[in-house]
């Protein structure tokens, strides 16, 4: 069997962690011919996040400080199990449904496209899961990837990605952002590195507990810098910063590790 790779980036979400594992669809997966490798990455938490996590049947890293989304993305890419061939991220604050992962898998399953995003302007928003002001936003970044990036995108600042082994693989050298901008920066160099991009509606819930750390206009003029700077960037005009771990857990000094 195959495996596949749920990384989940999480900073002191005590309150949805374990939800959020428990809705993988293992059963599902298994049922097409895959295994679930869990990797949690505890961005600095100070709660009970990587305790609760534990209780698991999941991998750990944790940040001894908080790094960003980034950080814990870059962590993650590196911690990849040896024998997935797709990868699947979720935030860990239950906003996204796990289960619906099938969804997106079933794209990149069936050779339809490289990457699947998770759209939820195109899909479900329950209460008040996105503000107006968010949403507006988002529509316009997703329109300007359509119109310059040529990639088929109706949300652009998705959590809730899927990619085949080999994406990950080459978006790992050219990582270089530690904010909400990441997937930006991930959506704009995967079409730029020449991958078919295609979104798939999905729910999108209530967030649990605290608010988000996200600040709509500062990190809006972030992505827009990202959406714009990735315009003229192609991968060789630039050093390679990271090079794809060769050791199974190749986890950055400093961190932990648990399994």
């Amino acid at each position: 069997m195959g495996f596949i790779t749920f990384i989940i980036p999480a900073f002191n979400e005590e309150g949805t962690i374990g939800e959020v594992i428990d809705n993988i669809p293992h059963e599902a997966l298994k049922e097409e011919g895959f295994n679930v490798d869990v990797l949690i990455i505890d961005d600095g938490s100070s709660d009970r996040t990587s305790l609760i996590a534990g209780s698991r049947d999941v991998r750990i890293i944790r940040h001894e400080t908080n790094r960003g989304k980034g950080g814990a993305i870059n962590t993650a890419f590196k911690n990849i199990h040896p024998d997935s061939e797709y990868v699947v991220m979720l935030d860990a604050d239950n906003t996204y449904k796990a289960q619906e992962s099938t969804r997106l898998l079933e794209l990149l399953t069936s050779g339809f496209c490289d990457v699947a995003i998770g759209s939820r302007l195109e899909g479900k928003m329950n209460g008040n899961s996105m503000t107006y002001f968010n949403r507006i936003g988002n529509w316009i970044f997703s329109f300007l990837v359509r119109i310059f990036y040529n990639g088929n995108i109706t949300d652009c600042c998705s959590g809730f990605v899927a990619w085949k082994r080999e994406v990950v693989d080459d978006l790992l050298k050219y990582i270089r952002v530690n904010d909400f901008s990441i997937e930006m920066e991930m959506l704009t160099k995967a079409r730029r590195l020449g991958y078919d991009v295609h979104s798939v509606p999905i729910t999108y819930d209530n967030r649990y507990g605290r608010k988000s750390s996200l600040h709509p206009i500062r990190d809006g003029i972030r992505i827009l810098m990202i959406l714009l700077r990735n315009l003229n960037w192609r991968p060789e005009k630039e050093k390679m910063k990271f090079t794809f771990p060769s050791s199974r857990w190749d986890h950055p000094q400093g961190d932990t590790l648990s399994q």
